[in-house]
This record gives structure tokens, sequence and C-alpha cells, in this order.
């Protein structure tokens, strides 16, 4: 059997709520690449699926579907100082586990945030970046660390420290940026008076080239992730950033009134809109 590397030894518990194809997939990496005893893991989901999978690496399983009214009761016994949580489910709030997480004392990261089943109806609060924006306070400030949707913030970040240093001079751009560096001064520095181009906004995107043994049908679409969180994502409005250098506003987009002004939103679900994106290799395609 290969070894591999264990980054870090984790003294507290950790504990998967929901148990999807994330979570399935998450599970191995996390016994083979940290630290913990499968004793300190406990996995806890509205449903059976992913059962099989938790017992092959013996792990906890418990199954307690999670509701506005008894998630801070039924979770009180598992959540406790110093542990960890990962929240690959949906229909859970992503703000209540944060809320709470915060008053045990547990860190908590999610990969998508997700509000309660008909909790927000409206439009603006339906999108992705309304329950972030509301999660941002500060008096969580001091709190234990949250990271929320974190699917691509880091590389976001590391890039632009490397343009940032590469445009003002390794010598010029010291540990003190890159500390107190939040993506707002990076690309407030970016576009400086003395930056050789002038920064206007980031396209991030990426291109699904996994390939299986059933090739896909001509106008066929393919799921390569989180089934649920899929069909929960792409029925909330269409969202998109909107910088202030942008011209032709959408005819059915909407503004927050809210958050920091920098995306707005279609009304239309995320599934109804087709993007034009751009990678290195494919050039520009479409996409949904």
């Amino acid at each position: 059997m290969p070894s591999h590397k264990v980054h870090i030894d984790f003294p507290g518990r950790i504990i998967f709520i929901g148990f999807g194809s994330i979570g399935q997939g998450t599970l191995p990496l996390v016994l083979r690449h940290i630290g913990i005893p499968k004793e300190r893991i406990t996995i806890i989901t509205g449903d059976d699926r992913g059962r099989k999978e938790a017992e092959s690496y013996g792990v906890k399983f418990v199954v307690l579907p999670l509701t506005r009214d008894n998630f801070r009761r039924e979770l009180d016994q598992y959540i406790g100082r110093g542990d960890f949580v990962l929240n690959v489910s949906v229909d859970v709030s992503s703000i209540a586990l944060v809320k709470f997480c915060w008053s045990k004392g547990a860190m908590y990261l999610d990969t998508c945030i997700e509000p309660w089943p008909a909790a927000t109806p409206t439009p603006p609060f339906r999108t992705p970046s309304a329950p972030t924006t509301r999660c941002a306070k500060r008096r969580w400030r001091c709190a234990p660390r949250c990271a929320h949707a974190h699917r691509g913030a880091h590389a976001w970040r590391q890039s632009r420290h490397g343009v940032a240093s590469r445009q003002a001079g390794a010598a010029e751009y010291s540990h003190r940026h890159r500390r107190r560096c939040r993506r707002t001064h990076v690309a407030r520095g970016l576009g400086s008076a003395g930056a050789q181009t002038r920064h206007q906004g980031d396209h991030i995107a990426e291109r699904d080239t996994q390939l299986t043994s059933r090739p896909k049908e001509f106008n066929e679409f393919v799921n390569t992730w989180s089934v649920d969180g899929f069909v929960s994502e792409v029925s909330k409005p269409a969202e998109l950033g909107w910088g202030t250098h942008e011209k032709n506003f959408p005819r059915d987009g909407k503004r927050f009134d809210f958050g920091s002004g920098s995306s707005i939103y279609l009304m239309q679900p995320g599934a109804a809109t087709r993007v034009r994106t751009w990678t290195p290799k494919a050039g520009f395609f479409t996409d949904f």
C-alpha cells in the first residue's frame, strides 16, 4: 500500500453534516491526509445514502434530519470547542450552523451557502451571495475560523498575490502586504497609479474534461458533482459579478439593496442561463 502524506494531526473531532456524493468522496481523503482516529469522526445526515461507505471505513453514521427547530438540540452532543464541522449538506442553513459553531468554539467549512427550505422565497435572498453577506458580521472576527463556499477563493488570492508581486517587484511586495492583503486590497493595488496595467476584474473559469466509458450523447447534460447541490444551485436566480466599469446592464438584471454592489442577479434561474466563457486550452465556449 502506498504511503500518503499526513498534513496535520488534528486533536479534536470532525463532524460531517450531510453525506452525499461530495461527503463520500471527501471521507477517504480526510482519513488519508489528516491524522485523526476514525473513532473521532461522525457523519450526521438526513437519510441512509452512504451508510455502506461509512461502515466500510468504520466511521460512525447517524441518520438525523436537521431542521431549524431541532438542530441546536441534536448537534449539541456532537460539536464542542476545538472540533471541525464540514458541512456538505443541502437544505440546512449555513448561517445557522456558523452561529452554532461560533457559540461552541468549533471551526466550520462548507462548499456552498444553503438556506433552510423555503425560508427566503424572494429572488434577492435566494442567490448564493445573500447568505454570505448576512454572515459577514463584525462580532465574528474573533470567532473560530469559518470558511464559506471554499471552492476557488484560495487559488484566486494566490494568483493575485503573484501578479501584484511581479508588478511591484519582489523587494517592494513585502510580507506585510501578504499578511494584510484581502481580496479588495490586492485588487486595489493592481489598479493603482504605479501599476503597469489597469485592473478591472478577474475571470475564473473551469472546463470539466472528465471521461467515462460511455460517451456523452449530443444535447445530453452530465452532472459530475453533487446531484442535490446541483439541483439546489441551478434552481436559484443566476448571479454574476458586476464591476464599476460595466456598461451594458442586462434587461432582466436587478441590483441588491445590501452588500458591496459587486454583483447583480437575473430574474431567471441559473439552469436557464447560458454563459460564454474562456479557458487557455479550450478558448471560447458556451456553457450552462
